[in-house]
Protein backbone atom coordinates (compact mmCIF):
# COMPACT_ATOMS: atom_id res chain seq x y z
CA UNK A 1 0.00 0.00 0.00
CA UNK A 2 1.37 3.21 -1.20
CA UNK A 3 2.26 5.64 1.67
CA UNK A 4 -0.34 8.23 2.18
CA UNK A 5 1.40 11.51 1.64
CA UNK A 6 -1.36 14.21 0.07
CA UNK A 7 -4.81 14.94 1.32
CA UNK A 8 -6.54 13.73 -1.77
CA UNK A 9 -6.41 11.26 -4.92
CA UNK A 10 -7.98 11.92 -8.09
CA UNK A 11 -8.61 8.76 -10.11
CA UNK A 12 -9.72 8.18 -13.40
CA UNK A 13 -9.82 5.90 -15.81
CA UNK A 14 -9.49 6.79 -20.10
CA UNK A 15 -10.35 4.43 -22.69
CA UNK A 16 -10.48 6.10 -25.86
CA UNK A 17 -11.28 9.66 -24.56
CA UNK A 18 -8.96 11.58 -26.78
CA UNK A 19 -11.43 14.38 -27.21
CA UNK A 20 -12.50 14.46 -23.70
CA UNK A 21 -9.02 14.88 -21.54
CA UNK A 22 -7.65 18.21 -21.79
CA UNK A 23 -11.08 19.98 -20.75
CA UNK A 24 -11.90 17.58 -18.06
CA UNK A 25 -7.79 17.89 -16.47
CA UNK A 26 -8.48 21.80 -16.72
CA UNK A 27 -11.69 21.35 -14.75
CA UNK A 28 -10.58 19.31 -12.55
CA UNK A 29 -7.39 21.59 -11.99
CA UNK A 30 -9.55 23.89 -11.77
CA UNK A 31 -11.84 22.67 -8.72
CA UNK A 32 -8.91 21.17 -6.96
CA UNK A 33 -6.98 24.45 -6.47
CA UNK A 34 -9.96 25.91 -5.43
CA UNK A 35 -10.29 23.60 -2.47
CA UNK A 36 -7.17 24.44 -1.52
CA UNK A 37 -5.89 20.94 -0.20
CA UNK A 38 -2.94 19.09 -1.56
CA UNK A 39 -3.98 16.72 -4.15
CA UNK A 40 -2.64 14.43 -7.06
CA UNK A 41 -3.95 12.89 -10.12
CA UNK A 42 -3.84 9.25 -11.29
CA UNK A 43 -5.05 8.77 -14.73
CA UNK A 44 -4.96 5.34 -16.03
CA UNK A 45 -5.14 4.78 -19.74
CA UNK A 46 -7.06 1.05 -19.95
CA UNK A 47 -5.24 -0.24 -23.32
CA UNK A 48 -6.84 2.72 -25.49
CA UNK A 49 -6.08 2.82 -29.17
CA UNK A 50 -6.36 6.35 -30.14
CA UNK A 51 -4.43 9.59 -28.93
CA UNK A 52 -5.73 9.08 -24.71
CA UNK A 53 -2.18 7.43 -23.54
CA UNK A 54 0.24 9.93 -25.47
CA UNK A 55 -2.24 12.72 -23.97
CA UNK A 56 -2.26 12.04 -20.58
CA UNK A 57 1.86 11.67 -20.46
CA UNK A 58 1.73 15.30 -21.98
CA UNK A 59 -0.02 16.61 -19.08
CA UNK A 60 2.12 14.28 -16.38
CA UNK A 61 4.93 16.10 -18.19
CA UNK A 62 3.45 19.61 -17.55
CA UNK A 63 2.38 18.69 -14.11
CA UNK A 64 4.37 17.03 -10.94
CA UNK A 65 1.01 15.87 -9.05
CA UNK A 66 0.08 14.02 -12.00
CA UNK A 67 0.60 10.33 -12.69
CA UNK A 68 0.00 7.71 -15.29
CA UNK A 69 -0.67 4.03 -15.27
CA UNK A 70 -1.00 2.38 -18.81
CA UNK A 71 -2.68 -0.69 -19.13
CA UNK A 72 -2.16 -3.19 -21.96
CA UNK A 73 -4.59 -4.57 -23.83
CA UNK A 74 -8.15 -2.79 -22.75
CA UNK A 75 -8.42 -4.58 -19.47
CA UNK A 76 -12.13 -3.24 -18.37
CA UNK A 77 -12.89 0.21 -15.95
CA UNK A 78 -12.49 -2.86 -13.08
CA UNK A 79 -9.30 -3.37 -13.44
CA UNK A 80 -8.49 0.77 -14.15
CA UNK A 81 -10.15 1.76 -10.85
CA UNK A 82 -7.89 -1.31 -9.19
CA UNK A 83 -4.56 -0.01 -10.76
CA UNK A 84 -5.53 3.51 -10.03
CA UNK A 85 -6.35 2.57 -6.13
CA UNK A 86 -3.44 0.68 -5.82
CA UNK A 87 -0.93 3.59 -6.75
CA UNK A 88 -2.96 6.34 -4.69
CA UNK A 89 -1.24 8.03 -1.98
CA UNK A 90 -4.52 10.33 -0.71
CA UNK A 91 -6.27 9.70 2.50
CA UNK A 92 -9.04 10.67 0.54
CA UNK A 93 -9.65 9.09 -2.95
CA UNK A 94 -11.80 10.86 -5.07
CA UNK A 95 -13.22 8.79 -8.42
CA UNK A 96 -14.61 10.30 -11.87
CA UNK A 97 -15.54 8.84 -15.50
CA UNK A 98 -13.17 9.93 -17.85
CA UNK A 99 -15.82 10.96 -20.71
CA UNK A 100 -16.35 14.38 -19.01
CA UNK A 101 -20.35 13.50 -18.23
CA UNK A 102 -19.36 13.95 -14.25
CA UNK A 103 -18.70 17.59 -13.41
CA UNK A 104 -15.78 18.56 -10.94
CA UNK A 105 -17.40 21.07 -9.50
CA UNK A 106 -19.45 18.59 -7.49
CA UNK A 107 -16.62 17.09 -5.90
CA UNK A 108 -16.12 19.52 -2.95
CA UNK A 109 -20.16 19.04 -1.84
CA UNK A 110 -19.34 14.85 -1.90
CA UNK A 111 -15.96 16.13 0.48
CA UNK A 112 -18.07 18.64 2.60
CA UNK A 113 -20.67 14.89 2.99
CA UNK A 114 -17.79 12.83 3.94
CA UNK A 115 -16.25 15.48 6.25
CA UNK A 116 -19.62 14.14 8.51
CA UNK A 117 -18.38 11.02 9.27
CA UNK A 118 -18.97 8.94 6.35
CA UNK A 119 -16.88 6.37 5.01
CA UNK A 120 -17.89 6.68 0.89
CA UNK A 121 -20.35 9.72 -0.29
CA UNK A 122 -21.93 8.57 -4.24
CA UNK A 123 -23.25 10.86 -6.41
CA UNK A 124 -26.37 10.35 -7.59
CA UNK A 125 -27.09 11.77 -11.44
CA UNK A 126 -30.43 14.35 -11.63
CA UNK A 127 -31.63 14.93 -15.31
CA UNK A 128 -29.96 12.12 -17.00
CA UNK A 129 -28.65 13.50 -20.66
CA UNK A 130 -28.30 10.25 -21.84
CA UNK A 131 -30.24 8.27 -24.26
CA UNK A 132 -33.19 6.88 -22.27
CA UNK A 133 -33.18 3.39 -23.58
CA UNK A 134 -29.46 2.78 -23.99
CA UNK A 135 -28.17 4.44 -21.02
CA UNK A 136 -31.04 5.49 -18.44
CA UNK A 137 -33.48 2.45 -18.25
CA UNK A 138 -30.48 -0.19 -18.42
CA UNK A 139 -28.83 1.74 -15.24
CA UNK A 140 -32.40 2.18 -13.36
CA UNK A 141 -33.19 -1.51 -13.32
CA UNK A 142 -29.26 -2.56 -12.84
CA UNK A 143 -29.27 0.13 -9.72
CA UNK A 144 -32.85 -1.06 -8.03
CA UNK A 145 -31.90 -4.51 -8.32
CA UNK A 146 -28.60 -4.06 -6.40
CA UNK A 147 -30.30 -1.83 -3.70
CA UNK A 148 -32.94 -4.54 -3.28
CA UNK A 149 -30.37 -7.38 -2.96
CA UNK A 150 -27.30 -5.59 -0.80
CA UNK A 151 -29.52 -3.30 1.30
CA UNK A 152 -26.94 -0.79 0.63
CA UNK A 153 -29.07 2.53 -0.01
CA UNK A 154 -27.72 3.81 -3.07
CA UNK A 155 -30.03 4.76 -6.20
CA UNK A 156 -27.16 5.13 -8.80
CA UNK A 157 -23.77 3.05 -8.68
CA UNK A 158 -23.28 3.34 -12.76
CA UNK A 159 -22.49 7.26 -11.10
CA UNK A 160 -18.37 7.10 -11.31
CA UNK A 161 -18.10 10.47 -9.24
CA UNK A 162 -17.25 9.04 -6.09
CA UNK A 163 -15.34 9.46 -2.80
CA UNK A 164 -13.75 7.03 -1.01
CA UNK A 165 -11.47 7.51 2.79
CA UNK A 166 -8.64 5.77 1.96
CA UNK A 167 -8.66 2.64 4.59
CA UNK A 168 -11.51 1.55 2.90
CA UNK A 169 -10.56 1.19 -1.01
CA UNK A 170 -6.83 1.87 -1.30
CA UNK A 171 -5.58 -1.21 -2.42
CA UNK A 172 -8.90 -3.08 -3.42
CA UNK A 173 -8.80 -5.62 -6.50
CA UNK A 174 -12.25 -5.47 -8.43
CA UNK A 175 -12.67 -9.18 -11.22
CA UNK A 176 -13.85 -8.17 -13.92
CA UNK A 177 -17.56 -6.14 -13.97
CA UNK A 178 -17.28 -5.77 -10.42
CA UNK A 179 -17.06 -2.05 -10.30
CA UNK A 180 -20.58 -1.65 -10.93
CA UNK A 181 -21.10 -2.89 -7.16
CA UNK A 182 -19.41 -0.02 -5.93
CA UNK A 183 -19.79 0.27 -2.38
CA UNK A 184 -21.67 -2.13 -2.21
CA UNK A 185 -19.18 -4.64 -2.10
CA UNK A 186 -16.66 -2.78 0.68
CA UNK A 187 -16.61 -3.86 4.05
CA UNK A 188 -18.60 -0.69 5.55
CA UNK A 189 -21.86 -0.73 6.83
CA UNK A 190 -24.54 0.72 4.79
CA UNK A 191 -25.29 3.53 6.91
CA UNK A 192 -21.62 4.49 6.77
CA UNK A 193 -22.52 5.17 2.61
CA UNK A 194 -23.90 8.06 1.71
CA UNK A 195 -25.66 10.13 -1.26
CA UNK A 196 -26.04 13.03 -2.92
CA UNK A 197 -27.39 15.05 -6.02
CA UNK A 198 -24.69 15.47 -8.94
CA UNK A 199 -25.05 16.98 -12.53
CA UNK A 200 -25.02 14.80 -15.56
CA UNK A 201 -23.62 16.42 -18.42
CA UNK A 202 -24.22 14.90 -21.87
CA UNK A 203 -20.97 13.74 -24.00
CA UNK A 204 -18.80 15.85 -25.91
CA UNK A 205 -16.74 13.36 -27.56
CA UNK A 206 -16.20 9.98 -28.23
CA UNK A 207 -18.77 6.72 -27.99
CA UNK A 208 -20.51 5.50 -24.64
CA UNK A 209 -19.05 2.01 -23.70
CA UNK A 210 -22.22 1.12 -22.09
CA UNK A 211 -25.55 -0.83 -22.88
CA UNK A 212 -28.64 -3.48 -22.20
CA UNK A 213 -25.67 -5.74 -21.34
CA UNK A 214 -25.03 -4.04 -18.48
CA UNK A 215 -27.85 -5.48 -16.56
CA UNK A 216 -27.32 -8.62 -17.61
CA UNK A 217 -24.05 -8.73 -16.04
CA UNK A 218 -25.72 -7.30 -13.01
CA UNK A 219 -28.20 -9.90 -12.56
CA UNK A 220 -25.88 -12.63 -13.27
CA UNK A 221 -23.75 -11.40 -10.45
CA UNK A 222 -26.24 -10.27 -8.13
CA UNK A 223 -26.27 -13.56 -5.88
CA UNK A 224 -22.06 -13.44 -5.77
CA UNK A 225 -22.07 -9.37 -4.27
CA UNK A 226 -24.94 -10.65 -1.57
CA UNK A 227 -22.95 -13.37 -0.09
CA UNK A 228 -19.90 -11.52 -0.50
CA UNK A 229 -21.12 -8.88 1.88
CA UNK A 230 -22.51 -11.61 4.12
CA UNK A 231 -18.55 -12.27 4.24
CA UNK A 232 -16.13 -14.28 2.04
CA UNK A 233 -16.17 -18.06 4.07
CA UNK A 234 -20.01 -17.96 4.17
CA UNK A 235 -20.44 -16.78 1.02
CA UNK A 236 -18.67 -19.73 -0.81
CA UNK A 237 -20.56 -22.17 1.80
CA UNK A 238 -24.00 -20.52 0.68
CA UNK A 239 -23.42 -21.04 -3.01
CA UNK A 240 -21.75 -24.83 -2.83
CA UNK A 241 -25.24 -25.56 -1.06
CA UNK A 242 -27.23 -24.23 -3.65
CA UNK A 243 -25.23 -25.42 -5.88
CA UNK A 244 -25.73 -28.82 -4.14
CA UNK A 245 -29.40 -28.75 -4.10
CA UNK A 246 -29.83 -27.35 -7.90
CA UNK A 247 -27.32 -30.36 -9.34
CA UNK A 248 -29.41 -33.00 -7.19
CA UNK A 249 -32.48 -31.62 -8.17
CA UNK A 250 -31.29 -31.62 -11.85
CA UNK A 251 -29.99 -35.09 -11.06
CA UNK A 252 -33.20 -36.78 -9.52
CA UNK A 253 -35.64 -34.98 -12.53
CA UNK A 254 -33.48 -36.36 -15.31
CA UNK A 255 -33.71 -39.83 -13.71
CA UNK A 256 -37.43 -39.46 -13.41
CA UNK A 257 -37.76 -38.20 -17.13
CA UNK A 258 -36.42 -41.54 -17.96
CA UNK A 259 -39.96 -43.62 -17.25
CA UNK A 260 -41.99 -40.53 -18.46
CA UNK A 261 -41.96 -37.59 -19.73
CA UNK A 262 -43.85 -34.76 -19.41
CA UNK A 263 -44.05 -31.40 -20.24
CA UNK A 264 -43.21 -30.24 -16.81
CA UNK A 265 -40.78 -32.61 -16.14
CA UNK A 266 -39.12 -30.95 -19.00
CA UNK A 267 -39.41 -27.52 -18.04
CA UNK A 268 -38.69 -28.77 -14.04
CA UNK A 269 -35.59 -30.58 -15.81
CA UNK A 270 -34.48 -27.16 -17.70
CA UNK A 271 -34.54 -24.71 -15.22
CA UNK A 272 -32.77 -26.83 -12.91
CA UNK A 273 -30.02 -27.31 -15.25
CA UNK A 274 -30.52 -23.72 -15.34
CA UNK A 275 -29.83 -22.94 -12.28
CA UNK A 276 -26.89 -25.05 -11.68
CA UNK A 277 -24.92 -23.53 -14.87
CA UNK A 278 -25.91 -19.61 -12.25
CA UNK A 279 -24.36 -21.23 -9.27
CA UNK A 280 -21.32 -22.58 -10.75
CA UNK A 281 -20.76 -19.20 -12.14
CA UNK A 282 -21.77 -17.23 -8.84
CA UNK A 283 -19.20 -19.66 -6.92
CA UNK A 284 -16.51 -18.51 -9.61
CA UNK A 285 -17.28 -14.89 -8.99
CA UNK A 286 -17.05 -15.18 -5.11
CA UNK A 287 -13.76 -17.73 -5.22
CA UNK A 288 -11.87 -14.51 -8.10
CA UNK A 289 -13.25 -11.78 -5.35
CA UNK A 290 -11.71 -13.05 -2.39
CA UNK A 291 -9.14 -14.33 -4.36
CA UNK A 292 -8.57 -10.76 -5.28
CA UNK A 293 -8.57 -9.52 -1.50
CA UNK A 294 -5.96 -11.71 -0.68
CA UNK A 295 -3.65 -10.63 -2.66
CA UNK A 296 -4.30 -7.02 -2.12
CA UNK A 297 -3.68 -7.75 1.40
CA UNK A 298 -0.80 -10.05 0.62
CA UNK A 299 0.85 -6.89 -0.92
CA UNK A 300 0.02 -4.57 1.90
CA UNK A 301 1.51 -6.22 4.32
Amino acid sequence: MPHLTVDLSVVVPFYNEEGNIRALYREMKKTLDAVRRDYEFVLVDDGSQDQTGAILDEIARADRRTRVVHLAPNQGEAAALSAGFREARGRIIVTLDGDGQNDPQDIPALLAKLEQGYAVVTGRRRERRENYWARVLPSRLANGLIARVTGVPVHDCGCGLKVYRSEVISGVYLPHGMHRFLPAILPVAAGAVAEIDVADRARQSGQSHYGLRRVFSVIRDLLPVRWIRRGQSRAERSVIRALSLATLAFVLISGSMLSTRTPVKLAASFIAGIGAFYFVIALKRVREFTRSQLRSRQEQE
